[in-house]
This record gives C-alpha cells, structure tokens and sequence, in this order.
C-alpha cells in the first residue's frame, strides 16, 4: 500500500496510490490525515488495504495523482530522528578532518533529533539565505513507526515499522563544525528536510525489504547528471530495528516518529573509498562524501556545495525503472 498526502492546510489530505503512482483515491472517508492513520493503525490499516485494492481493480472513483500537489507525506511530525547507520561514511568525514574514529561508532548508532515542526514537499524549493553556508543534499531512507514502547527489543521495534520512505535532509556543513565545538549538538545546520511524495508499507516492498534495510540502489542525480547510484541494502551497519530500538532505549516512541537512516554510503568493490559514478563507481548520496574523498586523495575538495538554481532528484526504482516512493526534485532557491 502507498499512502500519500495532497496539500491541505497544516496536516495534509490522506489518499491511498495506485501502485503506478498514476491515480490515487481519496482516504477522508476512512482518515483525514497520515497522523490520523498513524494513531489508530492497527482498525484503519485494514481499511486503506481494502480501498488500495480498489483502486487497483479501478473499482472506485479516482483522481490523476500528480507529485506537485504533494505534501511530505508527514507535513509535520511529533518526533524526527536521524541516524548515521552508514559508519562508511562516519569514517570518511573523520578521516578527512584526521579525526580519530571511536570503536564504539561500529558499535553504537549514532543519532540526532531533528526539527518536525514543518517538512518541505518533494517538489518545495530548497530554502538557501546565503550560500557561504554550504548547502548540501543527502539522500536518505527514513521508516514511519507506531507507537514503540520503552526499551523495546529490535524485533519490537522492527514489528512497529509501518511505513518506508526517502528524505532528503538538507545540511548547512559550514555551519556544523561552529555547532558542533559547543556540544551541543546540531540546529541552525539542519534546516528542514524534504520527503517522497509517497510512504510505503513494508509488506508492498516485497523482498526489497527485509532484515530491516531496504535492499535498492538510491537514485541521485545533481544538476541532470548521475551523481549516486548506491545500494541502501549494502554497507549498512545499523538496520532500522537497531535505530529505531535506540531511539526507545530511555522513551516511549509515539506513532508517526520518522527515523532515518543517516546518508547512504557504499565503499568501492576494493574496500576503499567509493568512486564517481563517471569512473564506474557507485558515487554518493551527499557532496560532504566526494569532498571528503577528494580531500583525503588531493589535500582538499573541489567539488562546490549546491548553490541557487541547481537541482537534485532523489528516487529509487524497481524492477522495471519506475519510482517507487515517487521523486523529490528540488531546485536551490533563494
């Protein structure tokens, strides 16, 4: 099931997504908004499964879905945790900066606590006041859960899994090292992040999803050309049962917290540092990570961070190369 929400006030209108991403059908009846679902899944899931089977057999009255009328499918959200579960690119970040990596990295996932007050739109501009700032993309998986009660095991966190979908999460990275001196943790430097137009139920996922990673290559093109083509499934040293058993260790989750899964990142097939995209490699889910490498090989980056009117698209495909949470597609704006 792909659940969606159309731009209406500060929550949202639910609908249910063909699987195409073509049509939807209108959830209002059911549910007013995501949250709504959210908070009363385990009666309304079932629900929505029968008016997505519905739509699919085009047995209801449905409506053209076009991605610029949607919202994130959370437009706001009570809790929105961030991950680092590619410790591949931890590792990278500090060895650029010759900082040294703890062993409990491998060992401990880390994690922040972002603002969920307002999420851009997959198609919403991204917001930039002064570019000195080094505006980055990052491309990431996020899951939605349920309510996860405290100090709940990863199966426990796992089983509260009830949605999955793409973000990017947007960096100031010169604003972070100023943040980051006073131990406190970031703020000014994670500005809002943007969702895909469309969450996905674990289950509709099929194999793509198991062991708590979604095992596809996310898409990332910069300014139209290939910039990240890694494998969410690889490399991923915390899978989301973990983040998400982390997240609860000292508090009760509530439903529709979104934890994502810090930046994608695989090594090359040699074990070192991945290459770009136009040399063969995999390339890279943020402009931090090919600096970083760019760094570590020439004594500094060249790679600029984003700056007005560049764009960045972030998907993943399926089997026959169609979207399978829909596309965000941002341009830098002012």
């Amino acid at each position: 099931m792909k659940l969606a929400s159309l731009k209406h006030g500060r929550d949202g209108r639910l609908v249910v997504v063909s699987n195409d991403l073509a049509w939807y059908a209108d959830a209002g009846h059911l549910c007013a908004t995501l949250q709504a679902a959210l908070d009363d899944w385990d009666r309304v899931a079932p629900a929505l499964e029968l008016l997505a089977t519905d739509l699919e057999h085009q047995a209801i009255p449905r409506e053209r879905f076009h991605e610029h009328d949607a919202a994130a499918p959370l437009p706001r959200a009570y809790q929105w945790a961030d991950g680092s579960a590619y410790v591949n690119h931890v590792a990278l970040v500090r060895q650029a900066r010759a900082a040294e990596m703890p062993d409990s990295f491998w060992h401990d996932p880390l994690m922040y606590q972002g603002g969920s007050d307002g999420f851009l739109a997959p198609r919403d501009p991204i917001p930039l006041a002064d570019e000195s700032w080094g505006c980055d993309l990052e491309g990431e998986v996020v899951v939605v859960t349920g309510d996860v009660p405290l100090g709940a095991s990863r199966e426990e966190a796992l089983a509260a899994i009830r949605l999955v979908g793409l973000t990017n999460d947007v960096s100031l990275r010169n604003l972070i090292p100023g943040e980051l001196a006073k131990g406190f943790g970031f703020f000014q430097s994670k500005p809002a992040s943007a969702f895909s137009p469309v969450f996905v139920t674990p289950d509709a996922l099929g194999d793509w999803w198991r062991d708590g990673k979604l095992h596809r290559r996310l898409m990332v093109d910069l300014n139209g050309q290939p910039f990240g083509r890694a494998d969410a499934g690889e490399d991923m040293t915390f899978d989301f049962g973990t983040l998400v058993a982390h997240a609860a260790k000292t508090r009760r989750l509530g439903a529709g917290t979104i934890v994502g899964s810090g930046t994608v990142s695989n090594r090359d097939a040699d074990g070192g540092p991945g290459r770009p995209v136009a040399e063969g490699g995999v390339g890279y889910s943020c402009i931090a990570e090919i600096r970083t490498i760019e760094t570590i090989r020439d004594g500094k980056p060249a790679t600029p961070f984003l700056k007005a009117g560049d764009t960045v698209r972030i998907w993943c495909e399926d089997d026959r190369h169609h979207p399978i949470f829909g596309v965000i597609e941002q341009v830098v704006g002012e």
